[in-house]
C-alpha cells in the first residue's frame, strides 16, 4: 500500500511533498505489507534535481521510484512558491534516525550497503548502542572499484539472506539510486533508500549541520565552508544554473517535461 502524497513537479522530476513522520510512516507501511517488488525512496534537493534535468535516464530512474523525499530547501521553496503550505524538508539523516527510534521498539531489521569500513564500524557501534532493539542485519563496505558479476551476486544473495526489513545505501547521489534501480527485481527487501552522507552523520564521523542552518536554508553554505574543494563546481556552477532554469519555469517562459 502507498499513501497518495501531493507532488510538486521541478524541471520534469516528481518530488513528494512528504516530511520525516510521513516518511517513515510510509516505509512501517511497506514492511507491514511486504510484496515482492523492492519500493524505492529517493532523498534529494537541488543536487538530484539538477542531475536529473541534465540526464533523462536519471531522470526515469528517479520519477520511477515510489517516493521521492525533499532533502534540501530547493524543492521546499519551489512548493512554497507553487502555493503549497506547511512543507518541509526530509533529509536522510532525519529518516534514518527516525526509523532507528522506530525500529528500537518494534525490532526492525536494517542492512547499511557502502562507506567505509571505518564508517560502518562507528556506525555499529552507535546504533547498538542508542537503539538496542532495533537488528543490524549486516553491514558491507563495497571496494573502491566495480564489483564483477558473481561478487555483484554474491551480496545480493548476502542482503537478502540477512531478511533486512530496510536497505540502507550511502553511496553518494546519483549512484546510490542507479544501484538500487539496478538491482530492484533481485532484492527482496520490502524498502531500499538511498542516504548519501547519513552514515557518517549518524555514526558521528561528520559534523551535520546545526538545525537552525537546515531550516534557514543555508545547509548548503554550511557544508560548502568545510569542503570547498568537493563542493565548488556543484554550488558555485550548478546552483545559479538551477536557479535559473526554476527561475524560466516558475514564470512561465520555458516548460519541462
Amino acid at each position: 500500500m502507498i499513501n497518495e502524497f501531493p507532488e510538486v513537479t521541478v524541471l520534469g522530476s516528481k518530488v513528494s511533498l512528504i516530511n520525516t513522520k510521513e516518511t517513515v510512516d510510509q516505509m512501517e507501511a511497506w514492511i507491514g505489507e511486504p510484496a515482492k517488488l523492492c519500493r524505492r525512496v529517493i532523498v534529494s534537493g537541488f543536487h538530484g534535481l539538477w542531475l536529473a534535468h541534465q540526464n533523462e535516464q536519471l531522470k526515469e530512474v528517479f520519477n520511477s521510484a515510489e517516493l521521492w523525499a525533499p532533502d534540501g530547501i530547493a524543492p521546499v521553496w519551489f512548493a512554497q512558491l507553487k502555493g503549497h503550505r506547511g512543507i518541509a524538508r526530509a533529509t536522510g539523516a532525519d529518516i534514518m534516525a527516525e526509523f532507528l527510534r522506530r525500529a528500537d521498539r518494534k525490532g526492525y531489521r536494517s542492512y547499511f550497503y557502502g562507506d567505509t569500513e571505518k564508517t560502518l564500524g562507528a556506525l555499529r557501534s552507535r546504533v547498538e548502542q542508542d537503539y538496542p532493539n532495533h537488528v543490524v542485519a549486516g553491514m558491507f563496505s563495497p571496494p573502491f572499484r566495480q564489483l564483477t558479476p558473481e561478487e555483484d551476486e554474491a551480496i545480493i544473495h548476502q542482503i537478502n539472506d540477512a531478511k533486512p526489513d530496510v536497505l540502507w545505501v550511502g553511496l553518494g547521489l546519483p549512484k546510490q539510486e542507479r544501484w538500487i534501480h539496478e538491482r530492484m527485481d533481485r532484492l527482496k527487501v520490502p524498502v531500499a533508500i538511498g542516504v548519501g552522507a547519513a552514515f557518517a552523520f549518524i555514526a558521528g564521523t561528520v559534523e551535520r549541520c546545526p538545525e537552525w542552518i537546515g531550516r534557514m536554508g543555508m545547509e548548503w553554505a554550511y557544508r560548502f565552508t568545510r569542503e570547498p574543494r568537493k563542493l565548488w563546481r556543484r554550488d558555485l556552477l550548478d546552483g545559479p544554473r538551477f536557479l535559473f532554469h526554476v527561475g524560466l519555469e516558475l514564470t512561465g517562459f520555458q516548460r519541462y517535461e
